[in-house]
This record gives C-alpha cells, sequence and structure tokens, in this order.
C-alpha cells in the first residue's frame, strides 16, 4: 500500500488530518492504494483522497489514467464506509472530496442540481427521485422506517396506554421541516409541529410544543446522547413504523456516477458482505437485543408518496422487521 500525505492548506491542523486518515487505513489497508489531501472548496474545509480499485491499481498507473473527482457531503461513519467500497468495487478509481460544511436537505438538492455536490444520502420520497437520481439500494435495510420515540419522563405512562393508531394519533409528532417524515405523518393524519432546525425539536418537546420525536432505531440511542437532557428519555413501549428507505442520491449530471455506485453495492449484495458490513458497523444484534423490538405496540403508517419503483420485492434488501407482529 501506497500512502502520502499532501500538502495542508488553510487552518487544516495535523491533528485533524490524523483523525480522518487513521480510521480509513484499518479498513482499507489491505483493499485499495490511497493518498490523502485536504484542500479548500469555497472557503469551507473539505477532505480529499484517491480511492482506487485494486485489481485495476496497476493498469491505471500504466495508462495515466487520472481518478474520476466526485464531492460528497455525506459525513456518517456507515453511509461514508459503504459509499467508498461502492466505488472500490465499480472498476473505476476516484478522488473523493468529502465537504464539511453542513446542508440542510433543500441545500443538498441544489447544490446537486447544480453540480457543486456528487452524491449526498437521504431518506427518499417521490419528489426527490424525480428530482436526483436515487441509487435504488435501501443504506439501512429498512430500518430508518422503523422509529423509536423520544418522549418527556412524565409521559411515560401516556404511551404506555397507547394500543392503537386511533390512540397515537391523540399524541403530538416534533419534526424537522425538511424530513419527508413529517409529510408521511400529516399524510397519515397524525398532528405535526415542525421546525426548520433540527437541534430547536429537543428544547421544544422538553417544553411540551409536542409529545414526542420520532428517530431510526439504529440513531436515537446516539441522538438523545448528544442533546443530554434529564427530563426526556427513548420510549420503550411503541415502534413507529412505515416504509421509507434512504438511498445515495446522485447529481443529474453524473448519471455515470450513479450507475458506478450501483454496480458496487450489487456486487456487495451478491457475495455477502453489504449484510456483512451492515450487521458488523450498526451493531445489528445489539440493536435487535436492545429495542426489543418484538415486545413493542406496532404503529404502522402507509406512505402515499412512495415511489413504485421501490424495490420491495427484493426480500434480501431488508431487514425482517416489516413482518413482525409485535406485542398485542
Amino acid at each position: 500500500m501506497v500512502i502520502h500525505i499532501a500538502t495542508l492548506l488553510g487552518s487544516v491542523v495535523t491533528t485533524f488530518a490524523k483523525r480522518l486518515l487513521m480510521p480509513i487505513l484499518g479498513l482499507w489497508a489491505s483493499a485499495m492504494v490511497c493518498a490523502f489531501s485536504f484542500t479548500a472548496i469555497a472557503a469551507v474545509e473539505s477532505a480529499s483522497f484517491t480511492l482506487t480499485n485494486a485489481a485495476t491499481a496497476g493498469t491505471s498507473t500504466a495508462n495515466n489514467t487520472a481518478p474520476i473527482k466526485i464531492v460528497t457531503t455525506i459525513q456518517q461513519q456507515w453511509q461514508f464506509n459503504l459509499l467508498k467500497e461502492a466505488l472500490r468495487r465499480s472498476g473505476q478509481s476516484y478522488q473523493v472530496e468529502q465537504m464539511s460544511t453542513q446542508m440542510n436537505q433543500k441545500r443538498k438538492v441544489e447544490e446537486a442540481l447544480a453540480g457543486t455536490v456528487d452524491v449526498f444520502w437521504s431518506m427518499t420520497s417521490k419528489e426527490l427521485e424525480e428530482t436526483v437520481l436515487p441509487v435504488r439500494i435501501p443504506l439501512f435495510k429498512g430500518l430508518l422506517g422503523n422509529r423509536l420515540l423520544i418522549i418527556r419522563k412524565t409521559d411515560e405512562a401516556r404511551f404506555a396506554n397507547v394500543k392503537t393508531l386511533a390512540d397515537f394519533k391523540r399524541l403530538k409528532a416534533g419534526q424537522n421541516r425538511y424530513w419527508p417524515d413529517a409529510s408521511i405523518l400529516e399524510a397519515n393524519g397524525l398532528p405535526v409541529v415542525t421546525s426548520y432546525q433540527y437541534t430547536n425539536l429537543y428544547p421544544m418537546l422538553e417544553g411540551g410544543r409536542f409529545d414526542y420525536l420520532a428517530l431510526g432505531a439504529q440513531e436515537i440511542g446516539d441522538e438523545l446522547a448528544s442533546h443530554p437532557d434529564p427530563a426526556l428519555k427513548i420510549d420503550t413501549h411503541i415502534l413507529l413504523q412505515y416504509r421509507s428507505p434512504a438511498y445515495f442520491f446522485v447529481s443529474p449530471k453524473r448519471p455515470e456516477l450513479a450507475a458506478a455506485i450501483l454496480a458496487g453495492l450489487e456486487n456487495m449484495i451478491s457475495d455477502g458482505s453489504f449484510d456483512e458490513m451492515f450487521n458488523r458497523e450498526l451493531k445489528i444484534d445489539k440493536l435487535y437485543r436492545d429495542a426489543q423490538f418484538e415486545q413493542r405496540v406496532i404503529i404502522r403508517l402507509d406512505t402515499p408518496d412512495l415511489s413504485p419503483l421501490t424495490p420491495i420485492e427484493r426480500q434480501e434488501l431488508w431487514l425482517d422487521l416489516f413482518s413482525m407482529q409485535g406485542a398485542k
């Protein structure tokens, strides 16, 4: 493996570079040739590195083929590691620039349409799939549509008494206005209070503006830990469930990139490495033990805006949660 650190520009410090470099070394040391450099894009710090397909590395070098540059907003470990592995398996060499600026979904779509951002991830919607290019492989195998609730501790008994959707409709949800979840809840007749800033939802919940904040089962523990509040807790009684996969989305200006990511992901699904990586990185066995899905009352919602092209029939792409009966 060949590794070289390029020039650090601006205020990017050595310790920051090491923090980015070491996790990637552990994952890719036996798989590829990689290089790291740090550059500034539009006055925003970004990390850039090269992914070279191991099987074609020698050929690419001999032909002086330049890596294909792509820009992504993806920061989250699982989604980013999955993107890297898919690209590595696609048969092309890529120089990936990871932007560190924070963008809401509306801004990501705008940047993708402009060609400034090449790939991001999001929960899907019909409108989003018609605007940018979806790679229709559910990144969380449907887990993101299995929602647990952050509630006020003083309301624990109220939630424990919920048995039906009608009961649940008496409670008010909090949502980010830009998330597709808000439209799903509203379409199912649930009262919703929204905020354009995600971080505002926690003090709004504590202050009684709404009754619960629904988050993906795989993220809710870390999210509550990131917004500690002694008045809040994770509900142990309800599983809110709707079919709403998250995909990689690609700029319409880069259809060849969407095809490459899809090819890499399909390769991973075929050889079982997608599931192996998914189970390991998201600690799925522990999540099932901790969440106790089957002992919860399942409130199932329709997703009226779900694209007919959603690959529901491909059972290998989904967890078994949608077939559970739950508590009675």
